[in-house]
């Protein structure tokens, strides 16, 4: 059995990063930390909304998640139903991509054009979001899942690597502004295609006899006991409040560097590449860590280099430093997908993941906008470097009660394992 689990581990393995390469190179092409605020920004939209779009984006994919929860509760053929719902992702960024490459929107507010098309396609990816956790639960033995999601997501990095290569390559190219863009919306829809294509030769082996239907009482009386009961969890969610004011950081570094430092366009494809180098680096760094010593710790890491990030863009005096910020804003990016996703597999020890993904993003989704509003009111008023030392005092609380109030769901798992055999 244990050879059967493991060859079907390292074949589903070839497909995960496959499936992640080309995320990786078409995402570079729609990055919520450099691409798409200096779209904005090119198309003449207002800065706050400019600044808003990495919050915005966790607003959006948080709000269909607990309904896509409730409707995939009794799920049997998950591989199916993680290809059905990627469909929802592709149109809006087939339409923003045709639109601007071929027609070449630029008056006073084609930035509406592209902002309609980014709402859509964030819900989009919000209704994915519980389904492919659920999917990514049967991918991977238990004690290879931290290492294997690692490697996963170190290839989306490496695709990235390339996708930045192509970005700086597009960008620089003598394809007009706004059809460049336009073009790499393209690529990006294509990317996600391939991947989504893929999922078809991965091997899930789901026993349905042993899949119990719930109602959906059943599943928010669940929920209802979660939030109740679940203290350590709900201290998670305390600590994931305060770093919610990140979100706005993220889209921040791009726009208030390039107006320090009047850098060109094309320099976004060289943030893309040294941010996808260091998210390989802090995805293997994140499986390794959280296997090892817990995915409280690898989380940790990405929170951190979150916050060196923020202490490098106050501190700026060149573009070395600018440099500097998106190898730690990718470190932290990079090591952020792993630890989360395994920490929600964890706190479920065996429960619905799709409950505690959805109430996880549910539960930041206000925070997130209460930031991100905040901040883009402030911004045209407030100096940047005030609002970056705000934004820093935040995260140091935020990584304060992950520190001393969060116990690692790991560790408890086995305290309770040892105390019982010792009874």
């Amino acid at each position: 059995m244990n050879d059967i689990n493991s060859k079907r581990d390292r074949h589903n393995l070839l497909f995960n990063c496959a499936h992640e390469f080309f995320w990786g190179i078409g995402l570079s092409f729609h990055t919520v930390y450099a691409i798409i605020p200096l779209f904005l920004k090119q198309l003449g939209a207002p800065q706050g909304i400019c600044l808003s779009v990495a919050g915005l984006w966790s607003i959006l994919v948080a709000f269909p998640q607990l309904f896509t929860a409730i409707i995939g509760r009794n799920i049997k053929d998950i591989k199916h139903a993680v290809i059905g719902v990627h469909i929802f992702a592709m149109p809006p960024i087939f339409f923003v991509g045709f639109i601007f490459a071929f027609f070449a929107p630029t008056g006073p507010y084609s930035w509406l054009i592209y902002y309609t098309c980014f709402i859509f396609y964030g819900i989009g990816i919000g209704i994915i979001i519980p389904i492919w956790t659920e999917f990514l639960n049967h991918t991977f033995s238990i004690n290879k899942r931290g290492k294997y999601l690692g490697i996963s997501f170190a290839w989306n990095s490496i695709g990235g690597f390339f996708g930045g290569l192509a970005v700086r390559f597009l960008l620089n190219s003598n394809i007009p502004f706004p059809k460049n863009f336009g073009w790499g919306f393209l690529i990006f829809f294509i990317c996600i295609l391939i991947g989504t294509v893929l999922f078809k030769w991965y091997r899930i082996e789901i026993d349905s006899k042993k899949i119990k239907n719930r109602t959906i009482s059943e599943l928010l009386a669940e929920t209802n006991n979660i939030i109740r009961t679940d203290f350590n969890f709900r201290n998670y969610l305390i600590s994931r409040i305060f770093l919610t004011a990140n979100y706005p950081a993220i889209s921040l570094y791009a726009i208030y560097t390039q107006n320090k430092f009047n850098f060109e366009i094309g320099e976004a494809g060289i943030f893309v590449i040294i941010n996808v180098f260091a998210s390989t680096i802090g995805s293997l760094l994140s499986g390794w860590i959280g296997d090892s010593y817990g995915h409280k710790s690898s989380i940790l890491l990405s929170f951190t280099s979150y916050f060196i990030a923020l202490i490098v863009a106050l501190l700026a005096k060149n573009m070395l430093h600018v440099y500097i910020i998106f190898l730690f804003l990718g470190l932290g990016l990079g090591a952020f997908m792993p630890s989360a996703m395994n920490l929600i597999y964890k706190f479920a020890s065996g429960g619905d993941n799709k409950i505690y993904m959805a109430l996880t993003d549910t539960a930041l989704a206000p925070f997130t906008f209460i930031a991100i509003t905040i901040v883009g009111g402030i911004s045209e008023t407030i100096k940047m470097e005030i609002i970056l030392m705000g934004i820093g005092i935040l995260l140091l609380i935020g990584i304060l009660i992950m520190i001393f109030f969060v116990n690692d769901p790991t560790n408890m798992r086995k305290k309770q394992i040892i105390s019982y055999n010792n009874r």
